[in-house]
């Protein structure tokens, strides 16, 4: 009877072990690549007295950090060209992660799903884990959530 038992216990272990390493295969296999993924962590720590920051907290918001620069590089034909991306700050609520922009008046928003795409798009595209961008005016003093979503096509 003695002997039943191990088995039964070997038998359990060796079915447990099984589907954790199925479950692991199956999360790497589906899992996007980590060359591309941007991990916001090298960010300047955000000032108490920052207006931006006083905003976003204003509006519930929990500032993690500041200004972040991505570094890119562009092939243009044979040559390479050199730009950077800028996140004003991340910001959290609710344990969702936001990247911020904050207006420019040199720059305007074209609240049009177009111009609110060509403005935006780039940086959930370039930080999939985020849920979104908070777009900060601090002139009228509102805080915008834009989300992306790609629609199935019928």
């Amino acid at each position: 009877m003695h002997m039943y038992a191990d088995w039964f216990v070997m038998l359990v272990a060796g079915t447990i072990l099984i589907i954790w390493l199925y479950r692991l295969f199956y999360r790497w296999l589906h899992t996007p690549s980590g060359r591309r993924l941007i991990l916001l962590q090298d960010g300047a720590e955000p000032s108490a007295d920052d207006p931006w920051v006083k905003l976003l907290e204003a509006n519930g918001y929990e500032v993690l950090s500041g200004k972040h620069r991505i570094p890119l590089r562009i092939g243009l034909d044979d040559q390479v060209l050199q730009s950077r991306l800028y996140i004003d700050y991340v910001a959290e609520r609710d344990g969702k992660r936001y990247m911020v922009k904050t207006a420019r008046e040199r720059m305007p928003m074209d609240w049009t799903g177009a111009g609110v795409r060509d403005r935006l798009l780039v940086y959930s595209l370039l930080v999939p884990y985020c849920e979104g961008v908070l777009y900060a005016d601090g002139k009228e003093g509102t805080v915008r959530v834009i989300t992306f979503q790609i629609e199935e096509s019928q």
